[in-house]
């Protein structure tokens, strides 16, 4: 996902983010039209696994058919990873919220929570601009402890960088 690319900013390649955004928006309307909550829990621990090892958790379905379809184009640009893994993760974490709450019979909570995190991943997906990133900042101007980075140079925080650094990967 990321190459050391200055001081502080790296290169992440926002084409996978966004493959990433369009699974789980795919996956969490499958799991809601087809009544599955074993397939919102699958969601979540991939994205919680994803986050864990700084990963788009299915940026697997980007390299091994969006990517080479052409479906979904490398879109490498400036960036910091942290608040993109801290977006996953507390994506994920509301994931399995939400499929908890499937699996304890609390349907309108947990299909909620699952449409909650589709509509951020869309608004991401489609507007550029993360939720998730945008509380990183913000948890980064009050201080909290964990987290230190700032927007790149004149982006509003949360929204997708300007500019691209390489279309290769």
């Amino acid at each position: 996902m990321s190459i050391r690319m200055d001081g502080q900013l790296q290169k992440i390649d926002h084409g996978a983010l966004q493959a990433n955004q369009l699974v789980i928006i795919s996956l969490n309307i499958a799991a809601f039209v087809l009544n599955l909550p074993w397939l919102a829990a699958l969601v979540a621990l991939v994205m919680l696994t994803g986050s864990v090892f700084s990963v788009p958790g299915f940026g697997f379905v980007y390299q091994a058919a969006l990517k080479p379809l052409g479906l979904v184009k490398p879109e490498v640009l400036p960036d910091n990873p942290e608040p993109h893994r801290f977006a996953q993760g507390l994506g994920g974490v509301f994931m399995l919220a939400g499929a908890l709450s499937l699996f304890a019979s609390l349907t309108l909570w947990g299909w909620g929570l699952v449409w909650m995190v589709a509509a951020l991943a869309a608004l991401n997906a489609f507007g550029g601009f993360c939720v998730g990133c945008f509380v990183y900042y913000w948890l980064t101007r009050f201080g909290v402890p964990g987290f230190s980075k700032t927007p790149p140079v004149g982006i509003f925080p949360g929204m997708r960088p300007k500019g691209m650094v390489s279309d290769e990967r």
